[in-house]
Protein backbone atom coordinates (compact mmCIF):
# COMPACT_ATOMS: atom_id res chain seq x y z
CA UNK A 1 0.00 0.00 0.00
CA UNK A 2 1.33 3.49 -0.71
CA UNK A 3 1.72 5.76 1.96
CA UNK A 4 -0.95 8.45 2.58
CA UNK A 5 -3.18 5.72 1.09
CA UNK A 6 -5.96 3.99 3.10
CA UNK A 7 -7.03 0.42 2.82
CA UNK A 8 -9.84 0.51 0.81
CA UNK A 9 -9.29 3.89 -0.39
CA UNK A 10 -7.31 2.76 -3.62
CA UNK A 11 -10.09 0.24 -4.48
CA UNK A 12 -13.38 2.85 -3.99
CA UNK A 13 -11.19 5.29 -6.26
CA UNK A 14 -10.98 2.41 -9.28
CA UNK A 15 -14.74 1.46 -8.44
CA UNK A 16 -15.68 5.51 -8.89
CA UNK A 17 -13.31 5.78 -12.38
CA UNK A 18 -15.10 2.27 -13.56
CA UNK A 19 -18.42 3.55 -12.81
CA UNK A 20 -17.34 7.33 -14.67
CA UNK A 21 -15.70 5.68 -17.87
CA UNK A 22 -19.61 3.27 -17.75
CA UNK A 23 -21.42 6.47 -17.37
CA UNK A 24 -19.46 8.12 -20.09
CA UNK A 25 -19.72 4.91 -22.41
CA UNK A 26 -23.92 4.90 -21.90
CA UNK A 27 -23.98 8.95 -22.54
CA UNK A 28 -22.03 8.26 -25.53
CA UNK A 29 -24.42 5.54 -27.39
CA UNK A 30 -27.05 7.10 -26.20
CA UNK A 31 -26.41 10.64 -27.62
CA UNK A 32 -25.61 8.93 -30.97
CA UNK A 33 -29.06 7.05 -30.83
CA UNK A 34 -30.91 10.74 -30.21
CA UNK A 35 -28.59 11.85 -33.33
CA UNK A 36 -30.13 9.13 -35.20
CA UNK A 37 -33.88 9.39 -34.14
CA UNK A 38 -33.22 13.12 -34.74
CA UNK A 39 -32.50 12.54 -38.07
CA UNK A 40 -35.72 11.13 -38.93
CA UNK A 41 -38.43 13.71 -40.80
CA UNK A 42 -41.94 13.62 -40.70
CA UNK A 43 -43.72 14.81 -43.92
CA UNK A 44 -47.52 14.90 -43.95
CA UNK A 45 -49.88 14.36 -47.14
CA UNK A 46 -52.21 17.16 -47.64
CA UNK A 47 -55.76 14.57 -49.30
CA UNK A 48 -59.17 15.67 -49.73
CA UNK A 49 -61.78 14.31 -48.02
CA UNK A 50 -62.81 10.23 -46.94
CA UNK A 51 -65.02 9.40 -49.58
CA UNK A 52 -62.93 10.93 -52.79
CA UNK A 53 -59.21 9.04 -54.42
CA UNK A 54 -57.15 11.77 -52.82
CA UNK A 55 -57.36 10.40 -49.06
CA UNK A 56 -56.48 6.62 -50.13
CA UNK A 57 -54.00 8.35 -52.56
CA UNK A 58 -51.95 9.23 -49.61
CA UNK A 59 -52.20 6.32 -48.09
CA UNK A 60 -50.92 4.30 -50.49
CA UNK A 61 -47.98 6.40 -51.24
CA UNK A 62 -47.08 6.93 -47.70
CA UNK A 63 -47.96 3.19 -47.27
CA UNK A 64 -45.16 2.43 -50.13
CA UNK A 65 -42.48 4.92 -48.80
CA UNK A 66 -42.86 3.91 -45.05
CA UNK A 67 -41.77 0.57 -45.96
CA UNK A 68 -38.26 1.86 -45.77
CA UNK A 69 -38.90 4.49 -43.56
CA UNK A 70 -35.44 3.33 -41.14
CA UNK A 71 -33.47 2.92 -44.37
CA UNK A 72 -34.62 7.01 -45.37
CA UNK A 73 -34.85 8.18 -41.86
CA UNK A 74 -38.22 9.51 -43.04
CA UNK A 75 -42.18 9.23 -42.10
CA UNK A 76 -45.08 10.07 -44.01
CA UNK A 77 -48.83 10.68 -42.50
CA UNK A 78 -51.10 11.63 -44.45
CA UNK A 79 -54.07 14.57 -43.58
CA UNK A 80 -57.76 14.62 -44.45
CA UNK A 81 -58.17 18.22 -45.55
CA UNK A 82 -60.55 20.20 -47.49
CA UNK A 83 -58.67 19.37 -50.84
CA UNK A 84 -56.70 21.36 -53.86
CA UNK A 85 -56.85 25.38 -52.62
CA UNK A 86 -56.40 24.49 -48.94
CA UNK A 87 -53.24 21.60 -49.71
CA UNK A 88 -51.37 24.55 -51.77
CA UNK A 89 -51.69 27.27 -49.23
CA UNK A 90 -50.85 24.80 -46.49
CA UNK A 91 -47.98 24.17 -48.30
CA UNK A 92 -46.58 27.13 -48.94
CA UNK A 93 -47.15 28.21 -45.11
CA UNK A 94 -45.16 25.03 -44.54
CA UNK A 95 -48.42 23.49 -42.49
CA UNK A 96 -48.17 20.48 -44.91
CA UNK A 97 -45.23 19.04 -46.84
CA UNK A 98 -46.66 17.36 -49.71
CA UNK A 99 -50.23 17.72 -51.11
CA UNK A 100 -52.79 16.02 -54.06
CA UNK A 101 -53.91 18.91 -55.92
CA UNK A 102 -56.04 18.95 -59.21
CA UNK A 103 -54.17 19.78 -62.52
CA UNK A 104 -55.93 22.92 -63.03
CA UNK A 105 -55.41 24.39 -59.67
CA UNK A 106 -51.73 23.60 -60.38
CA UNK A 107 -51.86 25.81 -62.67
CA UNK A 108 -53.70 28.74 -61.64
CA UNK A 109 -51.76 28.73 -58.46
CA UNK A 110 -48.00 28.52 -60.31
CA UNK A 111 -49.51 31.31 -62.25
CA UNK A 112 -51.24 33.39 -59.58
CA UNK A 113 -54.70 33.27 -61.10
CA UNK A 114 -57.90 32.44 -59.06
CA UNK A 115 -57.51 32.01 -55.63
CA UNK A 116 -53.57 33.55 -56.09
CA UNK A 117 -54.77 36.47 -57.73
CA UNK A 118 -53.83 38.55 -54.84
CA UNK A 119 -51.17 36.48 -53.97
CA UNK A 120 -49.53 36.40 -57.05
CA UNK A 121 -47.10 33.21 -58.44
CA UNK A 122 -46.74 30.62 -56.12
CA UNK A 123 -43.31 30.24 -57.18
CA UNK A 124 -41.72 27.61 -54.90
CA UNK A 125 -44.86 25.31 -55.56
CA UNK A 126 -42.87 22.28 -57.72
CA UNK A 127 -44.58 19.02 -59.42
CA UNK A 128 -43.93 16.04 -58.38
CA UNK A 129 -46.08 13.69 -60.20
CA UNK A 130 -49.47 13.27 -61.72
CA UNK A 131 -51.60 10.50 -60.74
CA UNK A 132 -55.10 9.33 -61.83
CA UNK A 133 -57.34 11.64 -63.97
CA UNK A 134 -60.49 12.69 -62.47
CA UNK A 135 -63.85 13.50 -64.03
CA UNK A 136 -66.42 16.31 -63.14
CA UNK A 137 -69.24 14.49 -62.01
CA UNK A 138 -73.21 15.20 -61.86
CA UNK A 139 -75.58 13.45 -60.80
CA UNK A 140 -79.17 14.88 -60.01
CA UNK A 141 -82.09 13.18 -58.60
CA UNK A 142 -84.19 11.23 -61.24
CA UNK A 143 -87.19 12.83 -60.26
CA UNK A 144 -85.83 16.50 -61.00
CA UNK A 145 -86.28 16.10 -64.84
CA UNK A 146 -82.56 17.44 -65.01
CA UNK A 147 -81.02 15.37 -68.03
CA UNK A 148 -78.52 17.79 -69.17
CA UNK A 149 -76.39 20.70 -67.13
CA UNK A 150 -78.30 23.31 -69.00
CA UNK A 151 -81.42 22.27 -67.04
CA UNK A 152 -79.79 23.16 -63.37
CA UNK A 153 -81.16 26.62 -64.27
CA UNK A 154 -83.20 27.43 -60.83
CA UNK A 155 -82.30 24.17 -59.20
CA UNK A 156 -80.56 23.51 -56.26
CA UNK A 157 -77.73 22.41 -56.75
CA UNK A 158 -74.42 22.13 -54.48
CA UNK A 159 -71.19 23.44 -56.15
CA UNK A 160 -68.69 22.47 -54.05
CA UNK A 161 -67.17 23.43 -50.35
CA UNK A 162 -64.67 26.65 -50.75
CA UNK A 163 -61.40 25.47 -50.99
CA UNK A 164 -61.88 22.44 -52.88
CA UNK A 165 -60.61 22.03 -56.50
CA UNK A 166 -64.46 20.95 -57.42
CA UNK A 167 -65.94 24.37 -56.80
CA UNK A 168 -64.30 26.10 -59.98
CA UNK A 169 -64.91 22.63 -62.11
CA UNK A 170 -68.51 23.61 -61.52
CA UNK A 171 -68.31 27.45 -61.70
CA UNK A 172 -66.73 27.02 -65.25
CA UNK A 173 -68.67 24.46 -66.46
CA UNK A 174 -71.93 26.79 -65.46
CA UNK A 175 -70.51 29.62 -66.86
CA UNK A 176 -69.82 27.63 -70.20
CA UNK A 177 -73.37 27.15 -70.69
CA UNK A 178 -74.84 30.29 -69.75
CA UNK A 179 -75.44 29.52 -65.86
CA UNK A 180 -74.19 32.52 -63.12
CA UNK A 181 -73.83 29.97 -60.23
CA UNK A 182 -74.86 33.33 -58.02
CA UNK A 183 -78.14 33.90 -59.39
CA UNK A 184 -79.40 31.30 -61.70
CA UNK A 185 -78.90 28.51 -59.24
CA UNK A 186 -79.38 28.18 -55.19
CA UNK A 187 -75.67 27.06 -54.88
CA UNK A 188 -74.90 25.48 -51.75
CA UNK A 189 -71.17 24.96 -50.62
CA UNK A 190 -71.07 21.47 -49.04
CA UNK A 191 -68.32 19.26 -48.78
CA UNK A 192 -68.63 15.97 -50.68
CA UNK A 193 -68.05 13.74 -48.11
CA UNK A 194 -71.93 15.59 -47.39
CA UNK A 195 -73.15 15.59 -50.85
CA UNK A 196 -74.65 12.15 -51.27
CA UNK A 197 -76.89 11.68 -48.15
CA UNK A 198 -78.78 15.37 -48.40
CA UNK A 199 -79.41 14.30 -52.14
CA UNK A 200 -80.63 11.31 -51.13
CA UNK A 201 -82.38 12.99 -48.25
CA UNK A 202 -84.40 15.42 -51.49
CA UNK A 203 -82.35 18.21 -49.77
CA UNK A 204 -81.08 19.31 -53.27
CA UNK A 205 -81.59 18.35 -56.64
CA UNK A 206 -77.99 17.55 -57.72
CA UNK A 207 -74.22 17.68 -56.85
CA UNK A 208 -71.16 18.29 -58.56
CA UNK A 209 -67.94 16.36 -57.75
CA UNK A 210 -64.29 15.96 -59.30
CA UNK A 211 -63.06 12.72 -58.61
CA UNK A 212 -61.63 9.14 -59.62
CA UNK A 213 -63.77 6.39 -60.50
CA UNK A 214 -64.78 4.61 -58.71
CA UNK A 215 -65.69 7.06 -55.84
CA UNK A 216 -67.49 6.23 -52.78
CA UNK A 217 -69.33 9.45 -52.85
CA UNK A 218 -71.15 8.22 -56.02
CA UNK A 219 -71.09 4.23 -54.63
CA UNK A 220 -73.39 5.64 -51.68
CA UNK A 221 -75.81 8.09 -53.89
CA UNK A 222 -76.32 5.31 -55.95
CA UNK A 223 -77.71 3.08 -53.40
CA UNK A 224 -80.12 5.08 -52.31
CA UNK A 225 -83.98 4.33 -52.27
CA UNK A 226 -83.96 8.06 -54.60
CA UNK A 227 -83.10 6.98 -58.21
CA UNK A 228 -80.25 8.91 -59.39
CA UNK A 229 -78.96 9.87 -63.24
CA UNK A 230 -75.79 11.02 -64.27
CA UNK A 231 -76.28 14.41 -66.04
CA UNK A 232 -73.33 14.45 -69.28
CA UNK A 233 -71.84 17.74 -69.38
CA UNK A 234 -71.37 18.16 -72.91
CA UNK A 235 -69.06 21.39 -74.08
CA UNK A 236 -67.87 23.31 -77.32
CA UNK A 237 -64.44 23.27 -78.65
CA UNK A 238 -63.90 26.88 -77.46
CA UNK A 239 -64.29 25.95 -73.40
CA UNK A 240 -60.92 23.94 -73.91
CA UNK A 241 -59.67 26.53 -76.29
CA UNK A 242 -60.07 28.88 -73.01
CA UNK A 243 -59.10 25.99 -70.15
CA UNK A 244 -56.26 24.07 -71.91
CA UNK A 245 -55.62 21.99 -68.76
CA UNK A 246 -59.35 20.41 -68.91
CA UNK A 247 -59.84 17.50 -71.41
CA UNK A 248 -62.99 15.55 -72.74
CA UNK A 249 -63.58 12.31 -70.32
CA UNK A 250 -66.02 10.12 -69.35
CA UNK A 251 -67.91 8.26 -66.06
CA UNK A 252 -68.02 4.23 -66.66
CA UNK A 253 -71.09 3.27 -65.61
CA UNK A 254 -69.90 -0.34 -64.96
CA UNK A 255 -69.67 1.05 -61.28
CA UNK A 256 -72.35 2.25 -59.96
CA UNK A 257 -75.09 -0.56 -61.72
CA UNK A 258 -77.90 1.30 -60.07
CA UNK A 259 -77.39 4.91 -61.93
CA UNK A 260 -80.96 4.87 -64.10
CA UNK A 261 -78.39 5.39 -66.83
CA UNK A 262 -77.75 2.87 -69.26
CA UNK A 263 -74.57 3.58 -70.72
CA UNK A 264 -70.88 5.60 -69.94
CA UNK A 265 -71.82 9.78 -69.44
CA UNK A 266 -69.53 12.17 -71.49
CA UNK A 267 -68.35 14.71 -69.07
CA UNK A 268 -64.75 16.70 -68.85
CA UNK A 269 -62.23 16.27 -65.96
CA UNK A 270 -58.76 16.94 -65.02
CA UNK A 271 -55.62 15.03 -63.30
CA UNK A 272 -54.88 14.64 -59.76
CA UNK A 273 -50.95 15.52 -58.89
CA UNK A 274 -48.69 15.05 -56.16
CA UNK A 275 -46.81 18.23 -55.02
CA UNK A 276 -44.72 19.77 -52.55
CA UNK A 277 -42.35 22.71 -51.75
CA UNK A 278 -38.95 23.56 -52.74
CA UNK A 279 -37.92 23.76 -49.15
CA UNK A 280 -38.22 19.93 -48.99
CA UNK A 281 -34.95 18.06 -49.12
CA UNK A 282 -34.22 16.96 -52.63
CA UNK A 283 -32.99 13.38 -51.29
CA UNK A 284 -36.46 12.97 -49.75
CA UNK A 285 -38.04 13.75 -52.85
CA UNK A 286 -35.92 11.67 -54.80
CA UNK A 287 -37.19 8.65 -52.54
CA UNK A 288 -40.24 9.34 -52.47
CA UNK A 289 -40.74 9.27 -56.24
CA UNK A 290 -37.83 6.15 -56.79
CA UNK A 291 -40.28 3.99 -54.69
CA UNK A 292 -43.47 4.94 -56.14
CA UNK A 293 -41.49 4.25 -59.70
CA UNK A 294 -39.74 0.79 -58.61
CA UNK A 295 -43.35 -0.35 -56.99
CA UNK A 296 -45.54 0.78 -59.91
CA UNK A 297 -47.22 -1.99 -60.43
CA UNK A 298 -48.13 -2.87 -56.97
CA UNK A 299 -49.25 1.12 -56.44
CA UNK A 300 -51.82 0.71 -59.38
CA UNK A 301 -53.48 -2.64 -57.97
CA UNK A 302 -53.96 0.19 -54.68
CA UNK A 303 -57.54 1.52 -56.15
CA UNK A 304 -59.10 0.79 -59.44
CA UNK A 305 -58.82 4.11 -60.34
CA UNK A 306 -55.14 3.88 -61.28
CA UNK A 307 -55.64 0.95 -63.39
CA UNK A 308 -54.97 3.36 -66.82
CA UNK A 309 -51.71 4.77 -65.14
CA UNK A 310 -48.58 4.74 -67.37
CA UNK A 311 -45.33 5.82 -65.86
CA UNK A 312 -45.27 8.08 -68.77
CA UNK A 313 -48.63 9.52 -68.09
CA UNK A 314 -47.12 10.42 -64.79
CA UNK A 315 -45.01 13.48 -65.82
CA UNK A 316 -47.99 14.64 -67.68
CA UNK A 317 -50.36 17.26 -67.09
CA UNK A 318 -47.45 19.48 -64.80
CA UNK A 319 -47.72 23.28 -64.55
CA UNK A 320 -45.51 23.71 -62.04
CA UNK A 321 -41.61 23.03 -62.16
CA UNK A 322 -40.39 19.90 -61.31
CA UNK A 323 -38.60 19.12 -57.81
CA UNK A 324 -34.64 18.87 -58.57
CA UNK A 325 -35.61 15.47 -56.35
CA UNK A 326 -37.87 14.65 -59.01
CA UNK A 327 -35.91 15.35 -62.09
CA UNK A 328 -33.06 13.21 -60.86
CA UNK A 329 -34.73 9.91 -60.81
CA UNK A 330 -36.64 10.76 -63.81
CA UNK A 331 -33.53 11.33 -65.56
CA UNK A 332 -31.68 8.26 -63.87
CA UNK A 333 -35.05 6.05 -65.41
CA UNK A 334 -34.65 8.05 -68.76
CA UNK A 335 -38.23 9.41 -68.17
CA UNK A 336 -36.79 12.94 -68.96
Amino acid sequence: MRPGIKKGEGDMKKNSLIIVIVLSFVLVVSGAGLSVAEKTRFYTIGTGGVTGVYYPTGGAISRIVNAKKQEFNMRLTVESTGGSVYNVNAIMSGDLDFGIVQSDRQFQAIRGLAEWKDKGAQKDLKAVFSIHPESVTLLAGNDTGIKSIKDLKGKHVNIGNPGSGQRQNSIDALTSVGINYKVDVKAEGLKASEAPGVLLDGRIDAFFYTVGHPSGAFKEATAGTRKVRFVPIVLDDSFYLNFPYYARSVVPMSFYPSAVNDKDVPTFGVKATFVTHSRIPDEDVYNVVKEIFVNFENFKKLHPAYSVLTKESMLSGLSAPLHPGAVKYYKEAGLL
